[in-house]
């Protein structure tokens, strides 16, 4: 029986865009952004700003740097959020829905304050809420200092959760992410964007009640 469901941010709650992120980060000056930017993980600096190794203003200086020119955080952030492309009111609603039924959510995303800043504000939803209005518990990448699709984070999660794989389920759009998790008894679900996974993760959570009835 499902108890606890994770969910990742990008591709799953909001649709994303890297080529957004790469034309934004162009824009403010850095023209290599193609070479750091993924869709899943990113490398470089970018790749550390998200595991936590470097801070926000650390990532700004090293980006000019890189860049040849002053960066300032509005441009860090700009480009960041230009992964953004839009965020289905439909995925809220499941999302309050799931909650209400009684299910324990929480959120596991590789991302970065420049995100974050954006997604924990109010501004986020269009309803006056951040992302904490939604889930009872948030794991980010550079909070933990860890980032998907390293085992020791799923691993983390749980402990912090006291929750049993068996007992857990896991969406994300990431293929090296969601073998991650299924790789340690997480039920796992691979939507393939943002409006993808409502029918099929109520199908994946009756499976996991015929299987295992309480």
């Amino acid at each position: 029986m499902i108890r606890t469901i994770v969910f990742d941010l990008g591709g799953v709650i909001f649709n994303i865009d890297k080529r957004q992120a790469i034309r934004r980060f162009n824009e403010a000056g850095f023209a290599d952004a193609a070479r750091y930017l993924d869709a899943f993980h990113q490398v470089g600096i970018f790749g550390e700003l998200e595991s936590g190794a470097i801070t926000a203003e650390q990532f700004r200086a090293r980006l000019s740097e890189l860049a040849g020119k002053p960066m300032t955080m509005d441009d860090c952030s700009r480009g960041w959020q230009g992964y953004f492309v839009d965020l289905p009111a439909s995925n809220l609603d499941k999302l309050v829905e799931l909650r209400q039924r009684g299910y324990r959510l929480c959120l596991l995303s590789n991302t970065n304050p420049f995100m974050m800043q954006w997604v924990r504000s109010n501004a986020f939803d269009g309803r006056g809420h951040g992302i904490g209005h939604y889930f009872d518990a948030l794991y980010l990448s550079y909070e933990m200092r860890v980032m998907k699709p390293d085992r020791r984070i799923f691993e983390m999660m749980l402990k912090a959760e006291h929750a049993v794989p068996s007992e857990t389920a896991f969406v994300d759009d990431g293929p090296h992410n969601v073998a991650a998790a299924a790789a340690l008894g997480i039920h796992v679900l691979q939507p393939t964007d943002a409006s993808d996974w409502h029918e099929r993760l109520e199908r994946l959570i009756a499976d996991c009640q015929q299987q295992n009835p309480d």
